[in-house]
């Protein structure tokens, strides 16, 4: 009998790529899976105990901003505690290379801005011990990781370091500049860049307010970058718009691609001001689909959900004149203050100031404020809303919100469904999810860290859409798996992971499928600095495995890491079987 680094035994296996589970073992080796099958002979080194339990491939998630934590901690979490084994980052054309000294801070401002991380935790976190992407990579390399991470060409700071301050001020580059740029992207293919992402949506700006330098980029300078990908060979196109015009947005994607010759994707959710132009996406994503055109929309497989909270970035009295007077209270003191009934009434009463927009905005949208739970309800109904309560009720809205946000000593949340919650449902995010056209994705993992925690959506995919749904259909286990093990990984060229089989990766999940459950979000502060983020946790994760080594059992790590940075493509393995 030969012995092995591990085996998991006798769990339901379901292998990725939507076939049914069955009960077999799964051994891995040397971080690679040797075999799979029924009572295998083979002995582990290590070996879990997993009757009863699902068997999954680790979850690929492909649309995350770890680009700042990456360089300073080990752990990826909390994608890495739910469950995660690859994040692809470098997303919405924001991150950290390549960048020259004297525009440090701009890109710090701009992922400030988009991805609301603080910006004094990234000054104190960045070591800025490169300049070129292949030393930015070099850079993630020498720092042991507890998943793999792979890594994408951000088109802000390519056009910063190009341009200068031309680039960031949206100026529009000459034939030079956008010949530099398509070399600079080749050649960080080439290093092992998964692809090039941008963001051409008025919705990012810098933290000074500031639309982001890619915002107006012209054609010349986005085709001028798909041909850098044609001339490597490789690389994926991810693409954040508004698609105002969305004729000419698409006749423009459609072009990229048949430039690059690459695979593209980009971001779908259904926003409130423009409630149906997701079904206008479809549509056209559909013809190119038809049209052999290899693209897919990002969705979130949930509403894009803002927590409101005294310790959050964001909740409907910040721009009250007697919030502002405590907004820089601790919590306590802050708790302290608004329990006194005077300063209650006298808050109440206040109008918002103005220069608020955004919060002025959903201040009022009381039909859309819910109360969290333990655990999270993230499929809310209407009539539970705060707005219909105190309708019910006969009360000033205001009350109860004021009531739920000074709740658990001031560390409660609010839930506001920010996209993909015009009808109070996720009907239609259930269509999105069903469309072989869509990819899962939008968890954001790493960003908007005082915001939005919807880094929890691969574990929300399986318990809400497959068990816990009540209000419509649900969908097989096997298949809500696969699309986020398998389609994942192979929309962004790993064809070494996401499947349970010889040669593959070992890479994953050991899952107590009756007892997973997420947690209420809450806030930590260990961000460089002190600064706070939001973490999540689940229960019913018996172990996370990456690449044949435990790094998590029951949510806590082992200190194991064996990470590392995927340069490139990676092709899909050649079966074997162990001797």
């Amino acid at each position: 009998m030969g012995q092995v680094d591990l085996v998991v035994r006798g769990g339901t296996v379901f292998d990725g790529t939507g076939a049914p589970g069955v009960e077999a073992d799964v051994a891995v080796d040397a971080g690679r899976i040797v075999a799979v099958g029924p009572h295998l002979a083979l002995k582990g080194r290590e070996e879990i105990d997993a009757r009863g339990l699902l068997v999954t491939p680790g979850w690929v998630d492909i649309h995350t901003h770890y680009d700042g934590q990456v360089t300073w901690a080990s752990r990826l979490d909390p994608s890495s505690t739910l469950g995660a084994t690859t994040v692809v980052m470098g997303n919405c054309g924001v991150g950290f290379a390549p960048v020259r000294p004297q525009d440090h801070d701009t890109l710090i401002r701009l992922m400030e801005g988009v991805e609301d991380i603080p910006g004094a935790a990234l000054h104190e976190g960045l070591t800025w011990k490169w300049e070129s992407f292949g030393d930015y990579m070099d850079a993630v390399d020498s720092i042991p990781h507890d998943i793999d991470v792979g890594l994408q060409v951000p088109h802000g700071a390519l056009r910063v370091y190009v341009m200068g301050e031309r680039g960031a001020n949206r100026e529009p580059a000459t034939a030079d500049e956008n010949a530099a740029m398509r070399e600079i992207t080749a050649e960080a293919i080439r290093q092992g860049a998964l692809g090039f992402s941008t963001t051409r949506t008025m919705v990012h700006r810098t933290a000074d307010g500031d639309l982001t330098p890619t915002i107006g980029a012209a054609r010349d300078e986005m085709l001028a970058i798909a041909q850098g990908l044609a001339d490597a060979g490789s690389g994926v196109l991810q693409i954040v718009s508004d698609f105002k015009d969305m004729d000419e947005e698409f006749a423009l994607l459609r072009e990229m691609m048949v430039v690059a010759g690459q695979p593209l994707s980009f971001s779908m959710v259904q926003a409130d001001v423009v409630p149906d132009q997701w079904r206008h996406l479809m549509e056209r994503l559909d013809k190119a689909a038809d049209d052999g055109l290899p693209m897919k929309a990002v969705i979130a497989g949930r509403p894009v959900g803002l927590m409101l909270g005294l310790q959050g970035s964001a909740h409907p009295f910040i721009s009250r004149p007697s919030y502002q007077e405590i907004a820089d209270l601790p919590l306590d003191e802050k708790v302290a203050r608004m329990r006194d009934p005077a300063f209650r009434a006298r808050l109440i009463a206040e109008a918002p100031a103005k220069g608020h927009p955004f919060i002025n905005s959903l201040a009022g949208a009381y039909h859309k404020m819910f109360e969290l739970g333990d655990p999270p309800n993230y499929e809310p109904d209407p009539k539970d809303s705060l707005g219909a309560k105190a309708k019910a009720l006969g009360v000033n809205p205001d009350e109860l919100v004021y009531d739920a946000l000074i709740a658990d000593e001031g560390r409660a949340f609010l839930y506001f469904p920010m996209h993909n919650y015009v009808e109070g449902s996720l009907d239609n995010v259930r269509t999105m999810i069903d469309s072989p056209n869509t990819l899962s994705g939008l968890s954001d993992g790493g960003a908007h860290v005082g915001a939005i925690c919807d880094v929890s959506l691969p574990t929300f995919m399986l318990t809400h859409w497959v068990r816990d749904r009540t209000r419509g259909p649900r969908f097989d286990l096997a298949r809500m798996i696969h699309i986020q093990t398998q389609v994942t990984a192979e929309s962004v060229g790993l064809l070494d992971r996401g499947v349970i089989a010889p040669g593959y990766l070992g890479d994953l999940n050991v899952i107590d499928f009756d007892r997973l459950q997420l947690k209420a979000p809450y806030m930590v502060y260990d961000l460089p600095t002190g600064a706070r983020r939001l973490m999540q946790e689940a229960d019913g994760y018996v172990a996370t495995i990456k690449s044949g080594q435990v790094i998590y059992r029951e949510g806590q790590p082992t200190g194991a890491l064996p990470g590392r940075l995927v340069r490139g493509r990676q092709p899909a393995p050649q079966a074997f079987a162990a001797e």
